[in-house]
């Protein structure tokens, strides 16, 4: 079943259960006007069991927990005794979603946002939340202040909304953000801690917002089994932006530690898998984030907001009474509603000044219309913030005098909140909502107000950098809340709109609302994406190979007679040297955040133990490689080895001269054509360059943009499969920044038989090899060379030509069709190779029989290879048909270690 499929189901399953507990919804407003937040209330009341110690729940209420871990929890607490403690409902759209998910078991995990010293007072504290099912994180002063007041409010929260990072100019800049790091790691460890404590097998645990950035990684290092979801309200910055943060690195793979990876809108989600491509270095995919074989996936999840309590509200007597007042208040004038926290990017300023515009533009309305702005105070302790309120205040007076009456007054100006009562009624009898963020996550004023205008058809005026613009898009006015004129002449296109566009506009937003719920993204994202995305994580993880056994390797190794280590490597991201297998420079993108060249030398530990191994006569060592002879030679020569360069176009012994495998294969006729198209991509593709090597091309742009590195090989590989090249007898490969092109045939599996081959003639074995490990990171089409000794072994032998010595590459004309046909359709299983006597090559054998069924095949009695002694292991590449993995190089360093000293 398909993940589309199995998401379907679910939500068939859900909109059954829901229909069936239809009767059991709990409005947070009930209709006969009582006071209190009755949905939660009740729900919350439902937990005094944790306190009474009775785990047992009503059978069949709950299907599986969920663990909601956010910085403040929802309720507040006031300490009213030494022991007693006054709880208060915080309200918030993500805490009323999760209350009516019937299928769910929820418990709240965070900050109750003050410091509790005393161990009484957090015992008690305890006890009293559980009844709320929520469950306390405590922060010491010191980390509250460097953690949330610092890293959070004063470098996160500004970056993420475009503001950039505090100027400082004081020496002490870099120490005080490395504390303030330092504790908001120390901070996510410690809600990681209660949560480990609190975790049972199965539950899954949904983290929220920037505070909590490396809570994923924190709880993946505890239990990479733990079902675990992150999710940003607010925006994400492009990675232009989110580059500049120092921390950006550590804060991106944390994050991609998760499961799934939530954002409001699809702009947010896809800065998010562009900067990790661009920053980590990593894959990004239409799923998501692709690191090391491992999936993260990336997903738009917009919030609603629970319309029915809204739409219920407005029945109620109290919102009634202050509907009508509002009515008497402002009869006979047009109502425009702001209301938005006094925070720099909420735009105020910018709002204000563009409804002076209006009036000064438009005269005949200036005693027709009257802006009620609600500025709910944040920050008051903070200077920006109280420079921001002074400013809003002198623009208010300012436009207050110049337009004001003695019976009218332009702008209504509140600094404080309302309650929920005379904010529907507000809603309910406003014209036009001006929503008009600079920047902001969701902003789910627009929808509250769409959710109470059925009688008004009010016109929304939305910011287009407002999350809640890709929603409500299409039936809002959207405009650039910089643009003071556009505004403006905004508003006065919806004071003049016509009935019919103003119900147009309406139905189709409010039909978004209505049925796009807070419940529904809550449930969607707990309980359908996230657990289907840990099944989807499952079945890849099934399709991974196991670890490989290391010490029974090197316990078969020691056992054998006669060994072969094939040390495969590919050289695909370096502009020269080799891949991290066996070099000491590491094969990423990024080193200490910056692009640099790597070094080449050989690994330091891989000296002595490679002199030892190739030292023991029960040993054969094969180093086979896509790059160059002169680099194998530079690197390797010293050692008692087999090179086999150009994935396996040349060969030789470190004490012979290099020869060539294939020469019936090698036409080189395409390399000036495909050179030319090279030359071209990498003129215009900075930061790329070509690979020319004797028997094949490759163009890297490994340094160059990542995005724009990709597009252009997209471009690359349709001109070469489609162009005047496509019937060349050429392979053209696709690597993971690279494009390479060889000669038709050449991979390092089917070269390996021709190899062993040689290396039979030259050593004259006297017994066959009965021990291999191949180890390498290939590309897909070199992978033939782990399954060429699976999975039967042939009871026969190998069947292998003689080399030609070459010390120059000469250019020959591939043979006929069929001949190539006729030598790759045999399956590598069948370690058979198949030679044409046209080239006239000279066979040496000893003990050679010819095959009856090919009378041209000239076989040796090379392996007695049982299935348990045969290890092929990748090198941190998880989609392999290799048997076994090996995360890093320094694992492929410590194995060869392990086998040099074993012997």
């Amino acid at each position: 079943m398909s993940r589309i499929e199995r998401l379907l189901r679910e939500k068939e399953l859900r909109k059954n259960n829901k229909a069936s507990h239809s009767n059991e919804y709990i409005d947070l407003e009930p209709r006969d006007g009582s006071e209190g937040d009755g949905n939660m209330k009740e729900y919350l009341k439902k937990d005094s069991l944790a306190s009474e110690g009775c785990e047992k729940h009503d059978e069949g209420l709950f299907k599986e927990r969920l663990l909601v871990v956010a910085n403040r929890l929802p309720v507040s607490a006031v300490r009213t005794g030494e022991e007693s403690w006054s709880l208060e409902v915080r309200d918030g759209e993500h805490v009323t979603a999760l209350l009516n998910v019937k299928e769910i078991e929820v418990k709240w995990i965070g900050w109750i946002g003050l410091h509790v010293p005393d161990e009484r007072g957090q015992s008690s504290l305890i006890k009293a939340l559980a009844h709320k099912r929520c469950i306390p994180v405590f922060l010491d002063e010191e980390t509250i202040h460097q953690y949330y007041n610092g890293y959070c409010n004063n470098i996160l929260w500004p970056l993420f909304h475009y503001l950039g990072l505090p100027q400082e100019d004081r020496l002490a800049t870099t120490r005080t953000y490395e504390s303030q790091f330092s504790a908001y790691k120390k901070a996510n460890q410690m809600f990681a801690d209660v949560v480990n404590l609190n975790y049972e097998e199965g539950d899954a645990v949904w983290c929220h917002d920037y505070h909590l950035m490396f809570l994923p990684k924190c709880l993946k290092d505890y239990n990479k089994n733990m079902k675990v979801g992150w999710f940003l309200h607010t925006p994400f910055p492009s990675s232009e932006i989110h580059r500049t943060l120092p921390s950006r690195s550590e804060l991106l793979r944390a994050v991609l530690a998760a499961d799934l990876v939530g954002f409001h809108t699809y702009d947010y989600a896809r800065h998010f898998v562009s900067t990790c491509t661009r920053i980590l270095g990593v894959e990004g995919t239409l799923e998501g984030v692709v690191d090391q074989g491992r999936l993260t996936r990336v997903a738009a999840f917009p919030i609603g907001i629970d319309s029915v309590r809204f739409i219920h509200a407005l029945e109620t007597p109290q919102v009634q009474d202050h509907i009508r007042e509002l009515k008497e208040r402002f009869f006979g004038r047009k109502v425009l509603l702001g209301l938005d926290d006094l925070d720099m990017i909420k735009g105020i300023p910018q709002k204000i000044l563009a409804f002076e515009k209006f009036l000064e533009e438009n005269p005949i309305w200036r005693d027709k219309v009257v802006l009620l702005q609600i500025a709910v105070p944040t920050r008051r302790d903070v200077p920006e913030y109280q420079k921001l309120t002074s400013q809003v205040h002198e623009v208010v007076g300012r436009i207050n005098g110049r337009f004001g009456t003695l019976t009218t007054v332009p702008i209504h100006h509140l600094d404080r909140s309302i309650d929920f009562h005379a904010l529907c009624a507000l809603y309910a009898v406003t014209d036009i909502a001006l929503v008009t963020p600079l920047r902001d996550g969701m902003n789910l004023v627009s929808y509250e107000f769409l959710a109470c205008q059925d009688a008004k058809r009010g016109v929304l005026i939305l910011s287009e950098f407002a999350g809640a613009a890709q929603s409500l898009g299409a039936g809002a006015i959207l405009v650039n809340p910089w643009n003071i004129a556009q505004v403006a002449a905004s508003i006065h296109h919806a004071l003049n709109m016509s009935t019919q566009e103003r119900e147009k506009r309406y139905l189709h937003n409010f039909l978004h609302v209505t049925n796009h719920t807070a419940q529904g993204w809550a449930e969607t994202l707990s309980s359908s994406e996230l657990n289907d995305t840990v099944v989807e994580a499952q079945l890849r993880i099934k399709r991974i190979p196991p670890l490989l056994p290391v010490e029974e390797t090197i316990s078969r190794y020691v056992q054998s007679s006669n060994r072969l280590l094939i040390l495969a490597i590919l050289i695909s991201y370096l502009l020269q040297g080799f891949n991290a297998t066996l070099t000491e420079g590491i094969d990423k993108r990024h080193q200490g955040d910056q692009i640099r060249e790597m070094d080449l030398s050989l690994h330091p530990d891989l000296k002595e133990t490679l002199t030892r191994l190739c030292g023991d006569p029960k040993t054969t060592i094969i180093v086979l490689s896509g790059s160059g002879r002169d680099v194998l030679d530079e690197n390797f020569g010293e050692y008692n080895m087999w090179l086999a360069a150009e994935n396996g176009m040349f060969l030789r012994s470190t004490r012979g001269d290099w020869m060539m495998t294939m020469p019936e294969h090698l036409n080189m006729e395409w390399v000036n054509s495909i050179k030319h198209v090279f030359e071209y991509f990498t003129e215009r593709t900075p930061q790329s360059h070509i690979e020319i090597r004797e028997t094949s091309l490759v163009w890297n742009y490994k340094y160059a943009d990542v995005e724009f590195g990709r597009l252009q090989a997209r471009d690359m590989l349709q001109h070469l499969w489609t162009g005047s090249i496509s019937n060349a007898s050429v392979d053209i490969v696709q690597g993971d920044c690279t494009v390479e092109v060889r000669p038709f045939g050449v991979t390092k599996g089917l070269t390996i038989g021709r190899i062993l081959g040689e290396i039979n003639l030259h050593k004259s074995i006297p017994e066959p090899i009965d021990f291999v490990l191949c180890i390498g990171h290939s590309l897909g089409k070199d992978e033939d060379i782990y399954t060429i000794f699976e999975p039967e072994f042939p009871s026969g032998c190998i069947g292998i030509p003689r080399l030609i010595q070459s010390d120059t590459v000469t250019h020959r004309r591939s043979g006929s069709k069929a001949f190539e046909k006729n030598t790759h359709q045999q399956h590598p299983q069948n370690m058979q190779n198949i030679s044409s006597n046209n080239d006239g090559d000279h066979i040496a054998m000893k003990g050679g029989r010819r095959s009856s069924q090919f009378p041209n095949i000239i076989t040796w009695n090379v392996l007695e290879l049982e299935k348990d002694n045969y290890f092929s292991c990748a090198v941190g590449k998880t989609h392999t048909k290799a048997r076994y993995l090996l995360p890093t190089s320094d694992d492929v360093v410590c194995l060869l270690k392990g086998l040099a000293w074993s012997s």
